[in-house]
This record gives structure tokens, C-alpha cells and sequence, in this order.
């Protein structure tokens, strides 16, 4: 959940209008690295773990119809079309990934149901890549969407999908909480959260590595409201804390610099067999690069420089870009690799991700 419309600004703690429901976060397991991986690196591989490679499409479901799930996970038709527009909201915003919306869950990377008895929450940016089961939701929206504190879920939880935590967890908020009072607001009604699930999505610091910029941002959409009383620190927030609703400056400020859009700063260059092209890029940066092999045959793409990356392999198609392999090195002491046979005159795309590298500037891709 992402906040309230000024109407349901007293639906809060110490209120007696009833209490509004939040975002449930599924509690994820930290990811743990070898000892011989030094800490400057490690943090360098969280910061940018969970977020897509540019070029991804990425393609959602919502449960409906015919779809072999129970009944409460289907959305109405309005709810659904609340998804489709704040998918557009965040796309409009001329980013380097896009959706697509498919018919078929087992086709889907983002799966969405709409039960209002799991509440509204949904998996973090590529963690969506863990949940195989085609049956399985990735996201969940537990209240209606047709509203002004609905739509602004249906952003919020795609800004999970998209790799945003919720800001009230970032570090450098300086929130200080009455942990008594937040455990008993969450664990009434009608969240009835337990207390492990109030520490995961209320009182649990979100890793330094993790979030998206040295700045709290009170107005994201990625910000609960609070109530009076909650609140410890900062002091003009103890009797409550209320953001503007939408897509706040730096909300889109971060998603354009995670996801930078094409234009004349973005050409996207071509890679020829044998001839290895510097990245060129800085730690959380990503590069997209063209490829149209000239005979079929097995290519190997590979990175090269002592880095952490991730490379996806993309096939151009008219409906959008399809990922046929990726490969992740970050953590280990090896490059990136992808051993595929392309097809003669098709159009491929090579996207990658640099998590950190010892010497940026001696950081290479080649294909032969």
C-alpha cells in the first residue's frame, strides 16, 4: 500500500474511522556471500541486485476468466484496468524497460491476482524470477483499485516489481518508532499482522546498499501514512505522517536514472564477432548493445575485466523483446557467459548490468 486520499487521511492510528490496510511484503532472505567477497563489493552487488536489465520486457498476467486458480485470486474489470494504467503511469515516464500484458499466467513473469484476503503486496524487482510456478501469484491487490488510495497501491506494488523497498524503511529516514504502538496498531484489525510481519514491512532498516538514493522521500509512493503516535522521530512527523499521493519528483527521478530511456545519449551500439567493446559503464549502470549474426551457428557472448554483472540475452521481435538467456557472475570469479545458437538475419540484444568492477574502464563484452 502507498498511502491514503485526503479523505481517508484519518483512517490512521488514534483515529476512529476504521483503519486503513497496507502492503504485506513477502519476507525474503537476505543473500549471503562468501567470506573472500569484500564488504565494498557486496554492497556494490545488493544495490543493484534486484533491478531488471535494460531492454527487458516485461510481461504481466492477471488472473481472470478461465484461469485454473480459486476464485477470490480473479480481478473485476475495473480493478484490472487500475493495473494497466499504472503500469502505463510508470512506463510514460520514458524508461528503458516495458510491459506487456499476456493472457497466459505460464507466459507471465509478474502474476497478479486480486484476493482481498491476502492483502496487497508483491515481489521486489528480479526476486519475481524465484516464483516458477505459473500458478503462483507474484503480486496481490487486496481492495479495490477504482480509488484514489487504490490506484495508488496498484503503483506502489509495481514499483516493487520494478526494485523500489518501502521508504519508510530507508535508512537515512532517521524515523525513530514507538515499537510498542506500531505492534499494537498492525496486529489489530484489519491488517492483524503478527509481529514478524510487522518487522519486516514497519520497523526493519532496509540495507544502506539497498535503497535508492541518500534521501528519505516523505512524499513517495512507496511511503505508508501514518498516524498520530507512531512516529518518534522526527519530531514533525509524531502526529502523523501523510504524503501527496502519486508518483512523487523522486519517484520518477529514480526510475529514469535505473532505467534510462533511448534517446541521443542512449545509442545503442552493435557488437561484431571478435571485436570486444569496452562497457563503458559505472557501478549500476546498464548498457544495451545490438547483435544480427550473419550465419546460424552456436555464438558465445562473455564479459571480460575482474566485475560483477549481469548479462541478458534479448531477441528483438515486433511485439517486444523476448529474454532467451541471462547469466549472473556477481559474487564469484568468473565472467558472465551465454552459449546459444542465433538465428541468420534475426535482431538480438545484449543487455547488461555492471554490479562493480575493480577497474570500470577495463570492463569488456565480446561475442564470437
Amino acid at each position: 500500500m502507498a498511502k491514503t486520499s485526503k479523505a481517508a487521511s484519518s483512517s490512521v492510528a488514534g483515529s476512529e474511522a476504521p483503519a486503513l490496510r497496507y502492503c504485506s511484503q513477502p519476507i525474503q532472505h537476505p543473500r549471503q556471500f562468501d567470506p573472500a567477497v569484500d564488504a565494498l563489493r557486496s554492497r556494490a552487488i545488493l544495490a543493484g541486485g534486484k533491478k531488471w536489465v535494460n531492454g527487458t520486457q516485461l510481461a504481466f498476467c492477471c488472473y481472470k476468466g478461465n484461469d485454473a486458480v480459486p476464485a477470490s485470486w480473479k480481478g473485476k474489470a475495473s480493478d484490472i484496468e487500475e493495473v494497466r494504467q499504472a503500469f502505463r503511469k510508470w512506463f510514460d515516464l520514458g524508461i528503458g524497460i516495458s510491459f506487456k500484458e499476456l493472457a497466459r499466467p505460464e507466459d507471465a513473469t509478474i502474476r497478479i491476482g486480486f484476493d482481498p484476503a491476502g492483502g496487497s503486496w508483491s515481489y521486489v524487482g528480479r526476486d519475481n524470477l524465484n516464483i516458477r510456478d505459473p500458478f503462483q501469484r507474484t503480486m496481490n491487490f487486496g481492495w479495490a483499485l477504482d480509488t484514489p488510495y487504490g490506484r495508488d497501491t496498484a503503483l506502489h506494488e509495481i514499483g516493487h516489481a520494478l526494485g523500489l523497498e518501502h521508504e519508510h524503511q530507508n535508512p537515512f529516514a532517521g524515523i525513530a518508532w514507538d515499537s510498542d504502538a506500531v505492534r499494537r496498531y498492525f496486529q489489530g484489525p484489519p491488517n492483524n499482522w503478527d509481529t514478524q510481519t510487522i518487522d519486516w514491512n514497519i520497523l526493519r532498516k532496509i540495507s544502506p546498499a539497498e535503497v535508492k538514493g541518500t534521501n528519505w522521500d516523505p512524499n513517495s509512493v512507496m511511503e505508508y501514512a501514518f498516524g498520530p503516535g507512531l512516529i518518534v522521530e522526527p519530531a514533525a512527523y509524531r502526529a502523523g505522517l501523510q504524503p501527496r499521493g502519486g508518483l512523487s519528483a523522486a519517484d520518477k527521478a529514480w526510475i529514469v536514472e535505473s532505467y534510462p530511456g533511448a534517446g541521443p545519449a542512449n545509442v545503442v551500439p552493435t557488437l561484431e564477432v571478435g571485436l570486444s567493446q569496452k562497457l563503458a559503464i559505472k557501478a549500476g549502470e546498464t548498457r544495451v548493445f545490438d547483435f544480427t549474426p550473419r550465419r546460424t551457428r552456436t555464438y558465445s557472448i562473455a564479459t571480460f575485466g575482474s566485475a560483477d554483472t549481469l548479462m541478458v540475452l534479448f531477441e528483438v521481435r515486433t511485439a517486444g523483446n523476448v529474454q532467451i538467456a541471462g547469466d549472473d557472475d556477481s559474487g564469484t570469479d568468473r565472467n558472465a557467459k551465454i552459449d546459444m545458437r542465433l538465428i541468420s538475419g534475426r535482431r538480438y540484444q545484449i543487455g547488461i548490468r555492471l554490479y562493480y568492477a575493480q577497474m570500470a574502464a577495463e570492463t569488456a563484452v565480446m561475442v564470437w
